[in-house]
């Protein structure tokens, strides 16, 4: 199911880790660009645009400082976070994603014996 929010859709894959796009709208390539890749990567993303949402806004250029957008917040970890197109980042975040089917798996349990 579609995640809207301002002008912007994102299409949500079966990833459990999400992102928070703050977009400038359509009109902005890199922002389009960004949720696109996403998609394909399989991330789920919350689009919200700035240019409407003043809070939005704020938190990005007051509270993580930055000037352009996208910008990307990891929902799971709200530390990790960048602006502009980066497709290096966004296959960074889908190598690290847990897919559903992945939940369910047991870490390997250190010096175990391989059975």
């Amino acid at each position: 199911m579609p995640v809207y929010v301002g002008h912007l859709v994102a299409q949500p894959e079966p990833a459990m880790i999400t992102v928070t796009v703050y977009s400038l709208g359509e009109g902005c390539p890199h922002c389009v660009r960004t949720c696109n890749c996403l998609t394909v990567a399989g991330i789920r993303s919350t689009v919200i645009d700035i240019t409407v949402d003043e809070d939005a806004r704020r938190f990005v250029t007051e509270q993580l400082g930055y000037a352009q957008a996208p910008v990307v917040v990891i929902d799971q970890d709200p530390a990790v976070h960048w602006c502009g197109f980066r497709p290096d980042l966004i296959q960074q975040v889908a190598k690290r994603a847990i897919l559903p089917s992945d939940a369910t798996r047991r870490p390997p349990i250190a010096g175990a014996a391989e059975g």
